[in-house]
């Protein structure tokens, strides 16, 4: 079991080669966030959504719907139903790897396998095209679940990269490693479909060209992390491997019963994943179905979303950093607070949007740049201060079912309101109660005592 001093960033005994080991695992892990990002932002956030539309629309019937396995559903709502359903399937995965990473300490091992296998679906998106929607359901599935693993993976790292108040920080940082990943990809990606005609490319051609390199981006920069990273999460340099790694696989069924069994021991730090998974799931929708929105709802053509995809990314770099800043001088439980109440402002301007009207859309995407990075990552910083020692890939296991692209709640209430209503207008206002029960959740957490309760040291400012 990881110590309270290897929780705690280098104690004050480290060497400066301890240091500089710590610093080159820390770009490690940065280097992790930029290369899934790709997958986000490339294909969850402005590709996939609109094309796997198309698809579907193309294998439609006369009254517009797709029957994938006997089930009748609007051909627009395929892709929020898929993506809501990898998510359920993801959350048993997640929970089973997290238990087998932090029972074995092959955390690396695990993370990269899936990165790889995630990358391998997402480089098999190429092969999307003309009423095979169900193939891009099915690779869609894969690379979300692989993706929702590996990313959860990855946060149990975090713990050990920093001291408790300097975790904020390192937080922040790595979201905004991960936004300036994919927003470079995403630059490319525009030059490509913009100019798809000089290329001798059909702009669907194109948009199945950028799917796939959104995976091979995924499977070069992920060396990085496996090349820097520790086996096991939570061990820094100069610190010895503990106990609990090299245990066996084979009864990582009964730990995880044993662990989902003692969350119940620590009922606030159960209040603030209810918090979070709640407004998260409105975060994460709005970034997923942002493409099908503007391009069926607002009329955006395909490089109005991929240009405003990218303004997010660019202002969500600056973003992280700001409200990182923030939090270190008002807390990070006040600074996400606020983040929420601005994504409710954004979320109503949105619904109000007029159509054919790119100028007022690049608008919203800065004001969801701005508060998406620093939401994000200080949630997850903050929750890193309430995990028992040594339960770090399980609990986020458990708080990786709300991430980036790995919602599920917020896509079915968004593709239902779509089913019921017809308008994607409706969609997007349904999202607002995410926003508001997760506020008020957030706001009833004594996060000084959940940290206490878990054993871990309390940072300057909360």
């Amino acid at each position: 079991m990881s110590t309270t001093a290897e929780r705690s960033g280098h104690p004050p005994t480290a060497t400066d080669d301890d240091r500089r080991a710590l610093r080159r695992i820390q770009v490690g892990w940065y280097i992790n966030d930029w290369a899934n990002a790709a997958f986000s932002a490339t294909v969850l956030t402005v590709f996939l959504g609109p094309y796997l539309t198309s698809v579907a629309k193309e294998a439609a019937d006369a009254d517009g719907d797709v029957h994938p396995f006997g089930l009748s559903i609007r051909a627009g709502s395929f892709f929020p139903y898929t993506v809501s359903f990898s998510v359920l399937l993801s959350v048993g995965a997640m929970l089973l790897a997290g238990t087998v990473a932090d029972r074995t300490g092959r955390h690396k091992e695990l993370m990269c396998g899936f990165a790889y296998l995630g990358a391998t679906a997402t480089m098999g998106m190429f092969f999307l095209g003309g009423d095979r929607y169900l193939l891009g359901g099915g690779l869609l599935v894969v690379a979300n679940l692989a993706y929702a693993v590996s990313v959860a993976l990855s946060y149990a790292y975090l713990p050990g990269l920093a001291s408790p108040d300097e975790r904020d920080a390192v937080s922040s940082k790595g979201w905004a490693y991960g936004y300036a990943g994919g927003g470079l990809l995403l630059i490319a990606n525009l030059v490509l479909f913009q100019g798809h005609d000089a290329f001798g490319l059909s702009s669907g051609t194109a948009v199945r060209i950028c799917l796939a390199s959104a995976g091979l981006w995924w499977a070069l920069f992920t060396i990085v992390p496996m090349l820097r990273l520790p086996s096991r999460a939570g061990v820094l340099p100069g610190h010895a491997a503990g106990a609990v790694e090299d245990k066996p696989a084979a009864g990582s069924l009964r730990e995880l019963g044993r662990t989902l069994r003692g969350m119940r021991r620590h009922p606030l730090t159960l209040l603030y994943l209810a918090a979070f998974l709640c407004y998260n799931d409105g975060i994460q929708t709005v970034v997923s179905q942002a493409s099908l929105y503007g391009s069926e709802e607002l009329g955006m053509d395909q490089t109005s979303l991929v240009t405003a995809v990218l303004l997010v990314q660019v202002v969500a770099i600056g973003g992280a950093l700001l409200l990182g800043r923030i939090a270190h001088r008002y807390g990070a439980k006040r600074t996400i607070l606020g983040s929420l109440a601005g994504w409710v402002v954004t979320l109503a301007l949105g619904y109000f949007m007029p159509a054919h009207q790119p100028a007022w859309f690049y608008a919203l995407a800065c004001m969801i740049g701005l508060v998406l990075g620093g939401s994000q990552a200080l949630s997850r910083s903050l929750f890193s201060h309430l995990i028992p020692a040594g339960k770090e890939a399980e609990y986020f296991s458990v708080y990786k079912v709300s991430d980036r692209g790995t919602s599920w709640m917020g896509p079915l209430v968004f593709g239902l309101a779509y089913q019921v209503t017809g308008s994607y207008r409706s969609a997007i206002i349904s999202l607002l109660v995410f926003f508001v029960i997760g506020f008020a959740v957030l706001l009833k957490v004594p996060v000084r005592r959940a940290i206490e309760a878990v054993g871990n040291p309390v940072p300057e400012r909360l």
